[in-house]
């Protein structure tokens, strides 16, 4: 190889193992596979806030995916405790999407993932946008469609578990659409 065309593949190698990290894949969407409970072992797909918040600079094989109590998380949650080291499940509604993130956040969240309020959502996604304050958030923060969010939450409370066990960021580029575990609900 002549040096210009290694250079260039190296080049090729890094940007690919970013966003491989990143998990950033199809669309520019994030995508998180549920690991535990076994009925909802599905690969979800969410997006970034446009304007606040980070990036996923790690990628997380396991980690828990709590669900907020109180589910809005405007203010302090009664289950904080569980959301330290690990993504909070927030549902839409009741204060702007940055305050939801700050919460979780100020509760040791390594990120927030906040559903849409609108349980048979299962196709729009909402533009999720800084809310006019100054304050920031410096956790990453994803929107889920309502019917997703309402399905894990459901899966959670049949089977009485506190959490749901997840993989994130899930890079779904160089899978096969066939191989993709989507849910059954939620057409891509």
């Amino acid at each position: 190889m002549r040096r210009p065309e290694a250079a260039c593949f190296a080049t090729l190698l890094l940007l690919q193992q970013a966003l491989l990290t990143a998990g950033l894949g199809v669309n520019e969407y994030l995508y998180f596979q549920v690991l535990s409970p076994g009925d909802i072992r599905y690969i979800f797909q969410t997006n970034l806030a446009k304007d606040f918040g980070s990036m996923f600079h790690t990628r997380y094989e396991q980690i828990y995916l709590v669900p907020a109590d109180p589910p809005h998380a405007c203010s302090d949650l009664n289950n904080g405790a569980f959301i330290q080291d690990q993504i909070g499940l927030v549902e839409r509604g009741a204060c702007s999407f940055l305050s939801k993130a700050r919460v979780i956040q100020e509760h040791g969240g390594r990120a927030v993932i906040i559903s849409d309020n609108m349980y048979d959502n299962d196709s729009s996604y909402i533009e999720m946008v800084q809310d006019g304050t100054s304050r920031d958030s410096e956790i990453p923060a994803l929107f889920l469609l309502g019917k997703d969010g309402y399905m894990i939450r459901r899966s959670l409370e049949l089977h009485g578990l506190p959490w749901a066990v997840i993989s994130i960021p899930v890079n779904v580029s160089g899978i096969p659409s066939f191989q993709l575990k989507q849910p059954p609900w939620t057409l891509w």
